[in-house]
């Protein structure tokens, strides 16, 4: 990848990792760790990658996004408020009885979100069915969808694994947020679904394993799920959890809190640092 366009990317995933923070600081709850550790890859699908338009979010033709670990939501909001789907003054209002920006994703309300999640294991179905309506209609738009590697101990995973290669979603990308912890602790103490890539493949899917915070890997993983033909790919993205921020980075209790004053503040430091070096 060009320098010039990498630095590009390497900011704008800075500044989403900043606006997360921001996000669950002013809400005094959400989940910061899932939702910085996959900073890199929204950066490259919503400023690289994805063909859409921030003035018609419901362009027909548009590539859509599915946060299949709804959870993340400050990610994908932080994303979307850059990219310029909706101001990015509103993130402050993140879990606010008044707000549009939930704690989880809603396609009703936020421009940009093509598809509500929550429960665990409905957004890469959901996904499946945009990539077979795609099909169907003979469109060309592509889907992209981001899993938590807990998320893959829910059986409709497996099912929509299933689905996926039974009717050649080649138009389907997911990543996998492997960063190895969940709510609870390591995904090998709670469920074990290692090995991630040995099993897709053994579900009939392209599989590729990469570094989720380099935008070389992200690139060319992107571009071979676009020239592979007749199965769908999974891109296993061997994340941080908290990346950037030097206390939450591998941390399983920051998954589901919001830091506190000092800590944000010191959070804050720490990211402006790194784009002040970039």
């Amino acid at each position: 990848m060009e320098k010039q366009r990498k630095a590009e990317l390497q900011r704008k995933a800075i500044q989403i990792k900043l606006d997360i923070l921001e996000e669950v600081f002013s809400a005094s709850s959400g989940h910061p760790g899932g939702s910085m550790s996959i900073a890199e890859i929204l950066s490259y699908l919503y400023f690289e990658e994805m063909r859409v338009d921030p003035k018609n979010p419901k362009w027909e033709d548009r590539d859509r996004f599915v946060l299949s670990k709804g959870h993340t939501a400050p990610g994908l909001y932080a994303a979307l408020a850059e990219r310029g789907f909706f101001p990015k003054e509103d993130l402050k209002t993140f879990r606010n009885i008044n707000s549009y920006l939930q704690g989880h994703p809603d396609m009703k309300g936020v421009p940009g979100v093509d598809m509500s999640t929550g429960s665990l294991g409905l957004g890469i179905s959901a996904a499946c069915g945009m990539a077979l309506s795609a099909k169907h209609y003979n469109k060309d738009y592509r889907v992209y969808t981001v899993l938590g590697d807990g998320e893959l101990g829910e059986g409709q995973v497996w099912e929509a694994a299933m689905f996926a290669a039974h009717y050649k979603l080649d138009n389907l990308c997911a990543f996998i947020d492997f960063n190895g912890l969940q709510i609870d602790g390591k995904i090998t103490d709670v469920m074990n679904s290692t090995p991630i890539d040995e099993k897709f493949r053994a579900f009939n899917w392209n599989v590729i394993v990469i570094d989720g915070h380099d935008f070389d890997q992200i690139e060319k993983a992107v571009n071979e799920a676009k020239a592979t033909k007749g199965k769908p790919t999974m891109i296993v993205a061997k994340c941080i959890k908290g990346k950037g921020v030097s206390f939450m980075e591998n941390q399983a209790g920051w998954h589901g809190k919001a830091p506190n004053a000092e800590q944000y503040e010191q959070a804050v430091a720490e990211l402006k640092a790194e784009l002040e070096s970039i």
